[in-house]
């Protein structure tokens, strides 16, 4: 049985790389630990890519209709 994703990876994987982006944009680690979070970085945006497509992969099958595509306008209530 495939084990089931944290309701909150994306959220921690994006905070998580905004504390990198902040901490690389300082400029006070080594180059070697700046090399190390650059790689953590890349993990973690490809983490939260592949959380927002099956996002989206979900919100497309919700919207099918009878096997067709149904747009229906947005209403902000």
């Amino acid at each position: 049985m495939p084990k089931k994703k944290s309701p909150t990876l994306f959220e921690d994987s994006l905070a998580e790389l905004e504390a990198l982006v902040n901490q690389l944009e300082q400029g006070d680690i080594s180059l070697e630990e700046s090399l190390k979070s650059f790689e953590r970085g890349v993990f973690l945006t490809r983490t939260c890519q592949q959380a927002l497509q099956e996002a989206e992969q979900k919100v497309q099958i919700l919207l099918e209709k009878n096997g067709t595509p149904s747009l229906e306008p947005f209403t902000d209530e």
